[in-house]
């Protein structure tokens, strides 16, 4: 016997009617490129996300066609979050940080129809636009130069818009956004969101005991909105009217800083390397801002306990959150429960420092080599996830049915543990686990414990080739400015935390640690470069 509730769909359109209708007053604001801040209102966004939605039917956009952004994290480009699945077709942000050769691949296997890019990035998109069939671009106009012959304004096309747009009849499992997978390994791969996914996601998003984004937050994607649909920041603040304060590309810890301070901002999200450069920052002028008591999610990568402790000493909350492009991309968040509250503060620390529970409507296991296994804390294996967000299939990729189980769980290819409480930590990334005589070392732990000590910002540690033990541990360390360490005062600061074989072999200091497209260590080009450290059994530079 069925339920007697109505059979509404869940569509992204619903979020902005709600935004436009009760919220109109609430700001949004935008750091233009040239530094200026541009302001409007919910309800000019309203009003102009309909007008792209009209002016894209009008374009002859079908339902599912591919509309790609080419944008920075500003006004335009929550306009076309909402504007192009609110005209039935399909967002697909493009990574700006990609190589051209794999934003062409990208745009080429996704079909791109239209293309919305900023001015200030019409170089990048020069550089493939022979390469990809894309049919019109339109140029959001961030400085006050010209258009260039062969493109159209974004406002011009705008401007067509009669204001007479009626939603299509939308189906909630219709493909409504699309990103692609950095690409580290293999060809990048296409994630299609569906409108249900993505109104679910928003929903469990703002819930107190995951983001808690509400009504009440001045809020700011760090994240890039090309990176994981900018975590569902976006359409969550849509969803329940949160004022928004874009950063534009100015992501150094100082236009940061001010822009959380000019605009009173509560709640941001942002990869650890974003946060590690602010806390230098605080540290090194600690009366320069006055910031309002803010949460600041951080994911993408392991956030070192003792950057959390950190910023906890400035009146500011880093919450643990771990997710994938696969997964929307929350999928769990670290919360201290309220049986645990009774804890010392390392103890809440330590757990603090884990990814957390899985948010409602999302199932966690750990399975190894003899399957599932038990939630002890200490027992590594796959992390494999479920859920109504969670991707069942890539796009056009069929040959890819081996990132899912039989059973219908996607393995994400972390290493992680669960602990009896529930809560998850991610102890490395398959390809980056060290196995050493037989044994297995984690390189997050390592490294979180390293950029624990005062002198260290940054530390990576990966494995490489040794004609004894298969593989040891190699560090790589960036020191704080003006600060000094020696290897061996590194080793001593690890020794009472880890089994002695766990400890790394040699330590390395570095100007800087290279980076994937979305901030990550890029620990290939770290294993390359070092391949021959231990050859002979010895160091050989």
């Amino acid at each position: 016997m069925n339920g007697t509730m109505m059979n509404s769909p869940l569509v992204l359109s619903s979020l902005l009617e709600r935004a436009g209708t009760l919220y109109g007053g609430v700001e949004i604001v935008s750091r233009l490129p040239d530094r200026s801040f541009h302001r409007y209102r919910y309800a000019d966004f309203y009003r102009r996300a309909r007008q792209l939605a009209e002016a894209l039917q009008k374009a002859g956009l079908q339902r599912g066609d591919r509309v790609a952004t080419l944008m920075w994290n500003h006004y335009a480009h929550l306009e076309a979050y909402f504007g192009i699945p609110s005209a039935g077709g399909v967002l697909h942000t493009v990574n700006l940080r990609l190589h051209p050769d794999d934003i062409a691949y990208i745009m080429n296997h996704a079909e791109d129809r239209f293309l919305i890019v900023d001015d200030v990035l019409l170089p990048l998109y020069e550089q493939v636009k022979d390469r990809v069939g894309v049919e019109r671009v339109f140029v959001v106009s961030l400085t006050s130069g010209e258009v260039p012959a062969g493109y159209e304004k974004y406002e011009d096309f705008l401007a067509a818009a009669a204001g007479d747009f009626r939603y299509p009849e939308l189906e909630e499992n219709e493909a409504a956004g699309m990103c692609y997978t950095s690409g580290t390994t293999g060809k990048p791969k296409g994630v299609l969101y569906s409108h249900r996914s993505l109104v679910l996601h928003s929903l469990a998003s703002a819930l107190a005991d995951t983001l808690a984004i509400s009504q009440q937050d001045s809020v700011t994607p760090v994240v890039p909105m090309f990176h994981a649909n900018a975590w569902g920041v976006p359409f969550t603040a849509v969803m329940v009217g949160a004022k928004l304060a874009f950063p534009g590309p100015h992501l150094d810890p100082p236009s940061l800083l001010d822009l959380f301070e000019e605009e009173k901002v509560t709640f941001a999200a942002g990869v650890p390397t974003i946060w590690l450069g602010m806390i230098q920052a605080l540290e090194k002028d600690p009366d320069r801002w006055k910031l309002q008591p803010m949460r600041m999610a951080v994911g993408g990568s392991a956030a070192p306990e003792g950057l959390i402790r950190a910023f906890d000493r400035f009146g500011l909350r880093i919450v643990h959150a771990w997710g994938m492009t696969e997964t929307t991309p929350i999928a769990t968040v670290s919360r201290i429960k309220s049986t645990l509250a009774h804890l010392s503060g390392d103890e809440q620390y330590a757990i603090r420092a884990k990814q957390g529970l899985p948010v409602p409507l999302i199932e966690a296991r750990i399975v190894g080599d003899q399957g599932e296994v038990p939630w002890d804390g200490k027992t590594m294996g796959e992390l494999q996830v479920r859920g109504p967000w969670v991707a069942g299939g890539y796009y056009n990729l069929p040959e890819s049915r081996d990132s899912f189980t039989e059973d219908g769980w996607f393995r994400t290819g972390d290493v992680a543990t669960i602990d009896p409480e529930g809560y998850m930590k991610i102890t490395d990334r398959t390809k980056d686990l060290i196995k050493s005589g037989g044994e297995w070392i984690s390189s997050v732990d390592l490294e979180n414990a390293l950029m624990g000590h005062p002198a260290v910002a940054e530390a990576a540690v990966f494995a490489v080739p040794h004609p004894k033990w298969q593989e040891r541990p190699l560090a790589v360390v960036v020191l704080k400015a003006g600060a000094q360490v020696t290897v061996g005062e590194l080793r001593a600061f690890l020794e009472p935390r880890f089994a002695k074989w766990w400890l790394p072999d040699a330590i390395v200091f570095v100007d800087e640690i290279p980076r994937t497209s979305a901030g990550k260590f890029l620990k290939a080009k770290l294993r390359e470069q070092f391949r021959d450290w231990f050859a002979d059994g010895e160091h050989r530079a």
